[in-house]
């Protein structure tokens, strides 16, 4: 295992405060001791909320950095950019690049963002860091300088629509062939991406599919979709979906009347406290596939509880979902990268990147790191999970979990 798995999680909050990274907008000149590294995430709009959470993790990684001497002899000074669109993010990259020259980016969160910024940045030749995105196109184009370090939808996927024949079918009684699946995603980069790897994957495992649906992802009621599952007598349901989308479909279903046997979903929204707060007891029991979240086994993701308190001590409140320690865990792979390399010359780090060997269990996520040529980290999985007793706990895999999964959909009354 490498030394980023044994640098110390908490260090001197001193140390902290006096080391953070800033982050601005303006391009001023950098000083000479002075390393500049773009974060790019969504600030405003509908994904601000994930885009922040996540750009805090990235942000921990840095402060911790600096802490214990910065990287390559220098501090490191975040330089935030703001994707809420996909012409956004172009222009954003572009900025980053040629005025602000960061000497790599850090993102996104967002699929689709992603997938635009990504593109401008290997046009640039600018090295970029994927650490919360997880739609399979990002790395499968054949681009040298992009370097995803948590999951794909793929994995995603193959976790939750598993997780049916495997675990949920003998909880309901039900033979795996005899449930009733739907699909049900946004119709963007990332709904479209999980939808296509689950259809697959449930295929291959001989499942009952009824139906794939996709909604526009500004999609403002979902009354006609609850109804057609209903119709069509779906007992799982597997959504992929933000925040907003979530809410509507949970009220939705409410005011139908209706629910299936079990809804599982596809991460992002699906694992904001702030989410579960606002559906209330009809959320308990909803399954989640997703990175590492808090309520986990310690020896499955050493690190993951110091980095909550860290969190905590932080910010001044406890960690929204774990979209922060994804950041944070795969930031810390990229620094090791780029200390090893010796430089950010994009040629060294892809070289550097590329020969990361961590073992699984050797970071705060549980993951390892070990990429492929195309920038993938073959390393990173998801996490099955549920929200019980108001908290998203790890039901799978079992050396991660801290609770048994539970076949009952909203609270018992």
């Amino acid at each position: 295992m490498t030394g980023i798995a044994r640098r110390p999680l908490l260090g001197s909050l001193a140390a902290l405060g006096a080391g953070r990274a800033i982050a601005q907008q303006a391009p001023t000149p950098a000083p000479a001791n002075e390393l500049r590294l773009g974060a790019l995430y969504p600030v405003t709009g509908p994904l601000a909320l994930l885009g922040d959470e996540s750009f805090r993790g990235l942000e921990l990684a840095v402060e911790e950095r600096n802490a214990s001497g910065g990287l390559l002899g220098r501090s490191i000074r975040l330089v935030k950019g703001d994707a809420q669109d996909q012409a956004q993010a172009l222009a954003e990259v572009k900025r980053l690049a040629a005025e602000a020259k960061v000497g790599a980016i850090f993102g996104t969160f967002a699929s689709a963002l992603s997938f635009a910024a990504t593109q401008a940045s290997e046009l640039a030749g600018l090295p970029y860091f994927e650490l919360g995105a997880i739609a399979d196109a990002i790395t499968e184009r054949g681009f040298r300088f992009v370097f995803r370090t948590c999951p794909r939808a793929a994995d995603f996927a193959r976790e939750g629509v598993n997780a049916i024949p495997d675990a949920l079918a003998p909880l309901l009684g039900a033979p795996p062939e005899g449930l009733k699946l739907a699909i049900l995603h946004e119709d963007g980069l990332y709904g479209q991406s999980l939808g296509t790897a689950q259809e697959a994957q449930a295929k291959a495992r001989g499942l009952t599919l009824l139906e794939r649906m996709a909604y526009p992802l500004r999609s403002t009621d979902m009354a006609a979709l609850v109804q057609r599952l209903r119709g069509l007598g779906a007992e799982v349901v597997l959504h992929t979906g933000y925040q907003n989308d979530i809410l509507l479909f949970y009220r939705a279903l409410r005011e139908a009347g209706w629910r299936p046997r079990m809804v599982i979903g596809g991460g992002a929204g699906y694992s904001l406290t702030d989410t579960a707060r606002a559906i209330g007891p009809e959320f308990e029991g909803t399954m989640n596939v997703d990175v590492t979240q808090f309520a986990v086994n310690e020896r499955a993701a050493p690190g993951a509880a110091a980095f909550a308190e860290l969190y905590q001590r932080r910010y001044g409140s406890e960690p929204r979902s774990g979209h922060s320690l994804a950041n944070f865990a795969g930031a810390r792979i990229a620094f090791e990268a780029m200390q090893r390399g010796g430089s950010l010359d994009k040629d060294r780090l892809r070289t550097a990147l590329l020969s990361s060997d961590i073992a699984e269990g050797g970071t705060p996520t549980g993951w390892g790191a070990r990429f492929d040529e195309k920038g993938q980290n073959q390393r990173a999985r998801p996490s099955l999970l549920q929200w019980q007793g108001g908290r998203l706990v790890t039901v799978a895999p079992a050396e991660a979990a801290v609770a048994v999964l539970q076949g009952r959909l909203g609270a018992r009354g």
